[in-house]
């Protein structure tokens, strides 16, 4: 049935601190640390060396396979091109820019003379060379989802569900930037060959759809905006093509097995600005927030700013911050470094107080089913904990154990405070490796 998907919580959206927060620029940072690895695949091959010259939209990594290029987010010399702290936990190679702050900008951003003229493989190979990636999260190169799904794809599906507590980036570019937004969807449009594209938006952004209503009938956009009832994971992209189309997508299987294709609100900006500019991914929108946070903002920086300089923008952190999370509150990651940098895909950093995080230590499962009611993924998480604690890879994959996607309702309702979706995070893993190894 349209509208509605199985399982799926109502978690506080504790949006109110930066939802009516417009998105301020940051300066850009003395110097930048641009990861190789900002998307799914294998890492990109640095193109520059120490002492280089570079300039704003510069490419500065190459890939092979599936991938996108990285770009310079600043102009200056390279500092260093080595292993440095990421969001994802380790290191991962990195350049290292020196800011110069003239903001040169490359040789290879230049605009095309008609954008409406340009054809379907023209604009697919300008979002390629732009280095576009699922910006919500997903990393997956677009120029891959785009070019794969044409000829599939009837249904096009914009993701502004931001369900995610705390994060209001998408919201503040749906009442800001409604232009851009409503232009990526007509570029869509039109490379797909489909009669309309939809934006998905909770009906908690109200305002939001009036934005995106408003540009629509003044340009006769190909554009419809479906108003969802809000409820957690509605952003996940299975969740979201059923919601929208009444269409459910197979176990193991993608959005395009039902002819649709998702792509995230900021991403959309981004096609936009690929093709009417033709400006690489070099900057990002980040919710700054949290009960740590003295003064939460909505932030847009250079990719590879350090953490720190976001709070330091934000009045700095509280004495009883005692937890950074990368990410919302149910799909984040713990946060070990304040120089780990801003990356494509970040969506927000959040800093938690004492009193915002409980302190437990989780019990036995009493066998209670509430985690079993809640998957979106009709998944049993209680039998996929108990495999994957034994380290039984075999029966958590027979248990489905990979079609979770580490949403976080299962913890989120657990009253015995198992840290199930950890658990999951492992499990999965370990199975990925183990498959690389075969």
């Amino acid at each position: 049935m349209a509208q509605a998907f199985f399982g799926g919580v109502h978690p506080n959206d504790m949006k109110a601190a930066t939802n009516e927060k417009a998105i301020e620029q940051l300066q850009a940072p003395a110097q930048v640390v641009i990861p190789m690895s900002m998307h799914f695949g294998a890492p990109c091959t640095p193109t520059v060396s120490k002492g280089d010259y570079v300039k704003l939209g510069q490419k500065i990594g190459e890939f092979k396979g599936l991938g996108a290029p990285i770009h310079a987010s600043v102009s200056g010399t390279v500092a260093a091109v080595e292993p440095r702290p990421y969001s994802m936990g380790g290191k991962v190679m990195s350049v290292v820019i020196d800011n110069d702050f003239k903001d040169d900008l490359s040789e290879e951003v230049h605009a095309p003379a008609d954008p409406d003229a340009l054809s379907v493989e023209e604009m697919v190979e300008m979002v390629k060379q732009a280095g576009i990636v699922g910006m919500g999260g997903a990393t997956f190169p677009t120029h891959t989802k785009i070019s794969s799904g044409i000829g599939k794809v009837d249904t096009v599906i914009i993701n502004g569900a931001e369900c995610e507590p705390y994060i209001t980036g998408d919201h503040r570019a749906m009442l800001e930037r409604p232009a851009e937004i409503i232009g990526g969807c007509c570029y869509l449009a039109k490379m797909f060959g489909v009669s309309k594209v939809v934006i998905g938006v909770e009906d908690n952004k109200k305002n939001g759809i009036e934005a995106l209503n408003k540009v629509i009938a003044e340009q006769k956009a190909p554009v419809v905006v479906e108003s969802l009832r809000c409820r957690y994971p509605q952003g996940g992209e299975k969740q979201l093509c059923q919601a929208i189309t009444g269409k459910q997508v197979p176990p193991g299987g993608l959005p395009a097995n039902i002819g649709c294709a998702v792509f995230n609100i900021n991403t959309t900006i981004a096609i936009y600005h690929a093709i009417k500019d033709g400006m690489p991914v070099v900057r990002k929108v980040v919710t700054v927030s949290g009960s740590g946070v003295v003064e939460p903002k909505n932030l847009e920086c250079p990719i590879g700013t350090p953490v720190s300089l976001l709070f330091d923008a934000c009045g700095g952190l509280k004495d009883e911050t005692f937890k950074l999370i990368a990410g919302g509150p149910m799909m984040g990651m713990a946060m070990y470094d304040l120089n780990t940098p801003i990356t494509k895909t970040s969506s927000s950093i959040l800093a938690m107080s004492e009193d915002e995080v409980e302190k437990f230590e989780p019990t036995n499962c009493i066998r209670c089913g509430r985690c079993a009611t809640v998957c979106p993924s009709h998944l049993v998480p209680q039998m996929m904990a108990q495999a994957a604690e034994r380290n039984d890879l075999d029966y958590f994959q027979k248990l489905n154990g990979m079609e979770c996607y580490e949403c976080g309702t299962c913890t989120f309702v657990c009253p015995a405070k198992r840290r199930l979706t950890q658990i999951f995070k492992q499990a999965r893993r370990a199975v990925m490796d183990q498959n690389r190894k075969k």
